[in-house]
């Protein structure tokens, strides 16, 4: 990997700026129609809020704290504050008001940047036990106009408070931005919290670029790319693809309306570049399979054709191997007549990369994708690493691996199994935790906490998360996970749960696809009328059988769910069963659930 430039993301930024001016940086949509925002207005909007902020007492190493969904506002935000020596806190929009308290108080943060009223009543619920926050700002202000404005006052005020300043200082925001250093901390993320309260990670400007840089390098990307924003900003991952990239590329970023609404703004927007979680994935592969159980039994037999074709395809790629002229013909004619179509549908005809991480990922998800003819790879990365670390690159894709480390990061694997990194990415430690920090970082490795294993050809393989691999009574160690995707794999199950640890043999808690068993018992006339009540009925209880059923088979008998407990209701990140990042809280999850672990393992029922 190339030397880094020592550039902070503010020069960056300017950068970006003096080379595409006019070109179009960020794309949202506003009453249903696209709104584009150039470099050079991108500019002049990040430099009037940041004045905004100086003139209101932001002081360099001072945290501003972002709650919103994503939106241009968000980014104008966390550039401006960072071009000041500041130091940006994402929260999570649908954090519940404890988390935001949490996260703001164990910050230290000084202002907060506020979508709306919901997430303004959130600080205001809590602001007595506040007392660093000076200021809330709110981007918008409807619904506020009869809240006190001693602490409240509009982004669009900032601006204007910024741009009075910028009249009577023009080379103040220069002078400011010229004063950081590539050591300096610009962003701070709170970790997801799945074993305890969250902890800040403390990124500075060399974590960025030297992961940004080794990963534009490991996936081809370029300043022509368009990508699609709709994970929380708040999260490593989509900073990077938000942020990080288009700073240092100049790429396109267009912002989807939300999550729900993802798969129609893929269809619109066409990105070359898309991240997706496993929970896109499978929802997106879900989709597909509804739509056609749907269709008439001729589209049926033409999509079972036209999978089994590119199935073939996909074999032969994968295995580096060339298709030859009959298959490459019966490619070809299974794209026009079926696969162009759903990759159309999914929105990722023009895809050029994408790729899969935050958690781990079923290889039958991503199989799926491939015989689309959609090349998913599958990536690996952590907060504490700045984001991206492992990557398939090129056409060297192995299924159920995250493929190799990307340029400028070193990897071994602890006699247990654990994953150890080091490199330029690796975060400052953790914000007032130096023994978390000290238990992480162990003689320059950053320790993981990942179990994983390396194959012949040099591909790493996450196992699981070493707190939660299973032992059984008989003393097998079993990791869940890979059970639980298998399970996720059907599109009636929204969650699973593997369950088994010092028991004699393995179970599952599964939450249901509400909306796919809702539409089968629709159409096999079974009455319900709520969650509990659609889990309760014995035919559902009947159809997760049989799909239980079918991963068992492919797994050893001791990795088999020998009994199961449907959920009466879907897990939820305000009862604190999953985190923002929708990972399961095991350890809340075991002792909220207790009775119903222990109703399957006593026997009952």
């Amino acid at each position: 990997m190339a030397e880094l430039s020592g550039k902070t993301l503010g020069q960056f930024f300017l950068d970006r700026v003096a080379e595409r001016g006019d070109a179009v940086a960020l794309r949202e949509k506003d009453f249903g129609i696209w709104q584009s925002v150039t470099w050079n207005q991108y500019l002049e909007h990040v430099r009037r809020f940041a004045l905004g902020l100086k003139a209101l007492g932001l002081k360099r190493g001072d945290h501003l704290a972002i709650i919103s969904e994503n939106c241009r506002e968000w980014l104008y935000a966390d550039i401006a504050t960072i071009c000041l020596g500041g130091v940006t806190v994402g929260v999570y929009p649908t954090s519940p008001y404890p988390e935001v308290h949490y996260v703001v108080k164990h910050s230290d943060s000084r202002f907060v940047v506020c979508e709306d009223q919901e997430q303004t009543d959130k600080i205001l619920e809590v602001i007595d036990d506040l007392p660093e926050v000076v200021k809330i700002i709110v981007m918008d202000m409807k619904g506020l106009r009869r809240y006190g404005r001693e602490r409240i006052m509009s982004f669009a005020e900032v601006e204007a408070l910024g741009a009075e300043l910028e009249r009577k200082e023009p080379e103040l925001f220069q002078r400011e931005l010229d004063q950081g250093k590539p050591e300096d901390v610009g962003i701070m993320v709170y970790t997801s919290g799945t074993t305890g309260p969250p902890k800040g990670a403390m990124i500075s400007h060399t974590n960025v670029e030297a992961m940004t840089a080794a990963t534009a390098q490991a996936i081809g990307a370029s300043s022509g790319d368009t990508v699609v924003s709709y994970l929380p900003l708040c999260h490593v991952a989509e900073r990077i693809f938000s942020l990080f990239l288009p700073l240092y590329l100049g790429s396109t970023v267009n912002f989807a309306e939300n999550v729900g609404t993802i798969q129609a703004d893929l269809r619109e927007i066409g990105p070359t570049v898309f991240l997706g979680v496993p929970r896109i994935w499978e929802k997106l592969q879900s989709s597909i399979l509804i739509k056609i159980k749907d269709s008439t039994p001729l589209k049926r037999r033409i999509f079972k054709r036209c999978l089994a074709i590119g199935h073939q395809a996909a074999e032969r790629r994968l295995n580096r191997l060339p298709l030859g002229p009959a298959l490459t013909l019966a490619w070809w004619a299974a794209y026009w007549a079926m696969l162009r179509a759903l990759q159309n549908y999914v929105g990722l005809r023009r895809v050029r990369f994408c790729f899969s991480a935050a958690a781990t990922i079923s290889p039958d998800v991503l199989r799926f994708f491939h015989d689309l003819g959609i090349r998913v790879k599958e990536g690996y990365g952590m907060t504490e690493s700045t984001g991206l670390s492992f990557i398939h690159m090129g056409e060297d894709i192995r299924m159920g691996t995250v493929g190799k480390p990307i340029p400028g990061v070193e990897f071994k694997l602890a006699p247990d199994g654990e994953l150890l990194k080091r490199g330029q990415s690796v975060f400052v430690g953790y914000y007032k935790n130096p023994e978390a920090t000290a238990n992480t970082i162990i003689d320059g490795w950053l320790h993981t906490g990942d179990v994983a294993e390396l194959t012949p050809e040099g591909h790493l393989r996450i196992v699981d998360r070493k707190k939660d691999l299973i032992i059984t009574s008989g003393g097998k160690n079993i990791s869940p996970s890979e059970i639980e995707n298998a399970l996720k794999v059907s599109p009636y199950i929204n969650e699973a749960i593997v369950v088994g640890d010092g028991r004699n043999y393995l179970a599952a808690l599964i939450q249901i696809d509400f909306e796919n068993v809702g539409k089968w018992a629709t159409d096999n006339r079974i009455p319900y009328t709520n969650f509990k009540n659609l889990a309760q009925h014995p035919r559902v209880q009947a159809l997760i059988k049989e799909e239980v059923e079918q991963v068992n088979a492919r797994f050893a008998r001791v990795e088999n769910i020998r009994k199961f407990k449907l959920l009466d209701k879907a897990l939820d990140h305000d009862d604190d069963e999953l985190t923002a990042t929708m990972k399961v809280r095991r350890a809340n999850i075991n002792k909220k659930f207790s009775a119903e672990i222990e109703e399957i393992y006593g026997g009952r029922g």
